[in-house]
């Protein structure tokens, strides 16, 4: 990404805030003018009191230098507010614009992307950013108004001391420029880095015990080490051109300081100039330096900022590959069927999953969906709420093309229970109501009951206010999926759809859960995908996938008969 469309995105994001802007760079134009104001007083100061031997003066000129002082730092506390305070605002503003985004990209996105680069991205990045438009672009502009100012008193002192001082400058910059292409491509190297790092850090806290487990404590400890070892050199790198690039900007402001001296200094022998005069140019002229001085301590600030920018805004361009239709209708109530009409699915390495699948389910009805691992059992369930878009053919609900249908309204019909519980480190209340802020106490109790999941809870330290943890890890794997068969359960949804909800069950709990299921499967539409046949065989219907084709369908007796893929299934299991 070019700077000029950098740039151009980064004045998007600052646009809300125009009118703070605009009154703190009026405060730094009044703060810039009294810098000046304060070079300028040392004419005064040396040619009528010391030379002159004005006292009226004398008593004057600290009464305007404190009130110099005094509306200076007022003004100063004004614009660096204003811009510290749209500084914050864009860093949130970006962070919710970002969190927001990565809610509307679809699953395959999330699943390709480390969930560690991801936290990185949000909170990493957008860091780095804010010291760019903090901290640097207070710096950056307030000292652009002080040497325009200072820029003034020094042509007004002599023009020609003016110009001859004006030729080291462009050399000044030459350093910064040189620099800030290193500093750029170091800082996304080094925010790569961070993000592989903050990836392993959550993998391996979430995989605690299965490091534990496998006795692979020291080895994660090194591979972690090796990686701060990594960043720690990346740092140092960038550290050693931000060292360098200091000394060099002072040494040409040197060669400059000290043509500037000899020079002025022969024309005040001369007589050509005043000592007051002089002395006012050289201080206004040390005053200019200090800016060109302070972008070369920035610039890594900034390059920074820069480099996280674009990754940002990299992000932040990306499409999802499935979006709602501009002219999407909200659905009505499921009263039907639903319908694949010759559906096949293929992800990003165009491999299909899922063949020209013909299938109706009837509102009512329980369809069971197995076959072995990697039949696209699990694609098919990942279809119907649109986690996932059809690569050929359509999905109906009552005649409806789901593509046509709001997302809201689509998966508003549906509840999901699958074999990978996810609870939020929240209440056991707030997990059950998810979605459903202001549900009445009484609803999520009966739901809870329905689910047999009320006796374990009143057991809970604070029954129903109970923090249940990261991923519910307080409660057994039986508990858990209760919890969340209770969500579903308030959630009313006509169509359910189970992903192998009591695969990961041992025999007790999974008889627990499937009472639970069976409360929470009645009156509703059910989809079943399941790896276990002995929880399907009360099923309507049972279709056997194998290689994304649909190979069989019947019921569990019809199946058997067949001796077909089904029954080497069951017999694998049960014989």
């Amino acid at each position: 990404m070019d700077n000029k469309t950098l740039f151009l995105k980064l004045q998007a994001v600052l646009k809300p805030y125009h009118s703070k802007l605009l009154m703190a760079m009026a405060g730094m134009i009044v703060v810039g003018g009294f810098n000046a104001l304060q070079a300028y007083m040392v004419k005064p100061l040396l040619d009528e009191i010391f030379f002159n031997k004005d006292a009226r003066l004398l008593h004057l000129l600290p009464l305007g230098l404190l009130a110099i002082f005094f509306v200076k730092g007022l003004f100063f506390f004004m614009y660096s507010y204003l811009l510290e305070m749209v500084g914050q605002c864009v860093i949130r503003d970006l962070r919710n614009k970002i969190y927001a985004h990565l809610h509307d990209m679809p699953l395959n996105f999330c699943y390709s992307h480390p969930t560690g680069e991801l936290i990185s991205r949000i909170m990493n990045d957008v860091t780095m950013l804010q010291g760019s438009v903090t901290h640097a672009l207070i710096r950056t502009l307030r000292d652009f108004f002080s040497v325009i100012g200072l820029l003034g008193v020094i042509f007004f002192m002599d023009w020609r001391l003016a110009l001859v001082s004006l030729l080291f400058l462009p050399a000044a910059t030459v350093p910064i420029i040189v620099f800030g292409k290193k500093f750029r491509k170091i800082s996304t190297t080094y925010q790569t880095k961070i993000g592989e790092a903050t990836s392993q850090l959550h993998e391996t806290i979430a995989g605690v015990r299965i490091v534990k487990a496998f006795g692979m404590e020291r080895f994660e400890k090194q591979r972690f080490g090796n990686k701060l070892q990594s960043i720690m050199d990346t740092l140092m790198q960038e550290t050693k051109y931000s060292c360098l690039s200091h000394p060099m900007i002072e040494f040409l402001g040197g060669i400059g300081m000290a043509m500037i001296i000899w020079f002025g200094g022969t024309q005040v022998l001369q007589g050509n100039s005043t000592p007051g005069a002089f002395m006012s140019f050289l201080t206004a002229l040390i005053m200019l330096y200090e800016p060109v001085k302070g972008v070369s301590k920035i610039n890594t600030t900034i390059q920074q900022g820069l480099a996280a920018s674009t990754r940002i805004f990299t992000l932040l361009d990306l499409q999802p590959d499935i979006s709602e239709a501009a002219d999407a209708v909200a659905l009505k109530p499921f009263s039907h069927s639903i319908v694949f009409a010759d559906v096949s699915f293929h992800y990003e390495n165009n491999e299909m999953v899922i063949k020209h699948l013909n299938l109706r389910v009837n509102r009512g009805e329980v369809l069971a969906v197995v076959g072995p691992s990697g039949s696209g059992k699990t694609t098919l369930a990942n279809l119907l709420p649109r986690f996932y878009e059809v690569s050929e053919g359509a999905l109906y609900i009552d005649d409806v093309d789901i593509r046509r249908a709001t997302f809201a309204s689509l998966r508003s019909q549906m509840a999901l229970v699958t074999q990978q519980t996810i609870l939020f480190n929240d209440t056991v209340r707030n997990n059950i109501a998810y979605g459903l802020p202001n549900c009445p106490e009484e609803k999520i109790i009966e739901a809870a009951q329905t689910a047999f999941a009320l006796d374990f809870i009143m057991e809970l330290p604070q029954g129903f206010d109970t923090i249940i943890g990261e991923s519910g890890a307080r409660l057994s794997g039986g508990q858990q999926q209760r919890i969340s068969i209770a969500r579903a359960l308030l959630k009313d949804a006509p169509i359910l759809i189970l992903d192998e909800a009591t695969s990961a069950l041992d025999t007790e709990s999974e008889r627990e859960v499937q009472k639970a299921l069976e409360n929470l499967m009645q009156n509703r539409t059910t989809i079943v995908i399941a790896h276990r046949l002995s929880t399907i065989q009360n099923a309507d219907r049972i279709v056997v996938l194998k290689d994304g084709q649909l190979v069989e369908e019947g019921t569990h007796g019809e199946l058997l008969a067949l001796k077909g893929e089904y029954n080497t299934l069951y017999r694998l299991q049960f014989v």
